[in-house]
């Protein structure tokens, strides 16, 4: 048996808890610090808080205690990202093997690493794909980069992912795949502003195209792997959350394209990674000298941090 825990039992941790699941070789645990539920996932194979109309397979269980890990093969990581590094050395504490770390979570911390480089064990990985969770729940066909060591995605293709209807494409650039990840957010903006002002599918793809190539010279200036672009995490994932409408941070861009206000500094979970990341890569493309090398992320920042006009936006990524 594959021993699965997974750290997070809100939308997107049950969605992948309840696919997983499928695979009769895999014991899938949800660990969540939420007791109620918990103790619903247990008693009623239902997680009504974020799947109200959802019943869950009953090879599912849920705990709240860590000592869970102690005998994981595989732990994956489905948490906040600014939770995970210290979430990591606390459950590294009760682990009594080496388990597979997957990180599926989404984000860069404030100094810009990468969440996966300061995880506290050998073998890690990243996750990341087109994968909206309510899809994913239902059963639709869902895939991601697997980023990591040759052997640990073998390993994970082969074993863990049989009968549950996930499919992996493989990059060995962990960083690149986690980059990836946070760059979507904020393009995702960039594209819904241009998509709230105009609904013009010829202007989306004009934005969506520049998106492409301003990711993959981040990629350079990380010194990651640029043909990660091409992956599912890269322009799969991007299309994902840039061009429909279930994605928050497309739709945070579309209601500032419509003229609506907003907070640069908001703390709300829906919006804070693509305004976090807009932040992070004006200010990091500025010190490196590149700014005019990415006009979208500069069109961005000024836009959000530093009062520029609507108007001001679109004549710059429209030039």
């Amino acid at each position: 048996m594959n021993n699965i825990v997974i750290a997070g039992a809100g939308t997107f941790g049950t969605a992948v808890a309840e696919r997983l699941s499928w695979n009769s070789r895999n014991r899938v645990t949800l660990h969540t610090i939420e007791q109620d539920v918990e103790k619903e996932i247990n008693d009623s194979h239902t997680n009504r808080k974020y799947f109200p109309t959802r019943f869950l397979s009953r090879y599912l269980s849920a705990t709240s205690s860590f000592s869970v890990f102690a005998e994981a093969d595989v732990i994956m990581l489905v948490i906040p990202s600014k939770a995970i590094v210290p979430f990591s050395e606390e459950i590294r504490k009760n682990t009594a093997k080496e388990p597979l770390i997957v990180n599926l979570a989404k984000g860069m911390s404030d100094d810009g690493a990468f969440i996966t480089e300061n995880i506290p064990f050998k073998r890690t990985a990243s996750m990341k794909g087109p994968s909206f969770a309510i899809e994913t729940i239902n059963g639709f066909p869902t895939s991601f980069t697997f980023g990591g060591k040759r052997e640990d995605y073998m390993y994970f293709k082969n074993e863990v992912l049989p009968d549950t209807q996930f499919s992996l494409d493989y990059s060995s650039d962990v960083r690149a795949v986690e980059l990836m990840s946070i760059l979507k957010n904020m393009y995702a903006i960039a594209i819904g502003i241009v998509s709230g002002k105009f609904n013009s599918p010829n202007v989306d793809f004009l934005v969506y195209t520049k998106a492409v190539n301003e990711m993959r010279g981040l990629l350079r200036i990380f010194s990651c792997d640029e043909d990660t672009i091409f992956r599912y995490c890269g322009i799969g994932d991007l299309g994902l959350t840039a061009l429909n409408d279930l994605s928050r941070n497309r739709t945070l861009g579309m209601l500032i394209g419509k003229g609506f206000s907003y907070d640069p500094d908001s703390r709300s979970s829906t919006v804070v990674e693509g305004l976090r990341t807009v932040k992070l890569i004006g200010e990091i493309t500025r010190d490196k000298g590149v700014a005019e090398d990415f006009p979208l992320v500069q069109a961005l920042y000024r836009l959000l941090y530093e009062n520029d006009s609507l108007n001001d936006y679109t004549l710059s990524v429209l030039g």
